[in-house]
């Protein structure tokens, strides 16, 4: 089984993943409550903060593991994983 860069931070990683679950959740309830429309955008918008948050930081642990390990090891693995890095970057910036 391969080991990825964000494995020493699962645990913290999920914990977060639960956080911002239970934020959709309240998005959820907010609409079914009948919420201020401001309100429900503000809320929102923390939901996609806090997973752009998340995503980056998944990124920086992949360049540190992923990408520095292909990196060392030099050839086709590491023109890949900078690619695939590249392309991971464009969809965040994009987003």
């Amino acid at each position: 089984m391969a080991t990825y860069g964000y494995h020493d931070n699962k645990q913290k990683h999920l914990n977060r993943l639960r956080r911002i679950e239970g934020q959709v959740r309240g998005l959820q309830r907010m609409v079914e409550d009948d919420s201020y429309c401001i309100d429900i955008l503000t809320q929102t918008s923390a939901v996609n903060k806090a997973l752009r948050s998340f995503a980056l930081s998944l990124l920086d642990e992949h360049l540190k593991h992923c990408v520095a390990h292909a990196v060392a090891n030099g050839g086709d693995e590491a023109e890949e994983k900078v690619r695939e890095a590249s392309e991971a970057i464009a969809r965040l910036v994009r987003s």
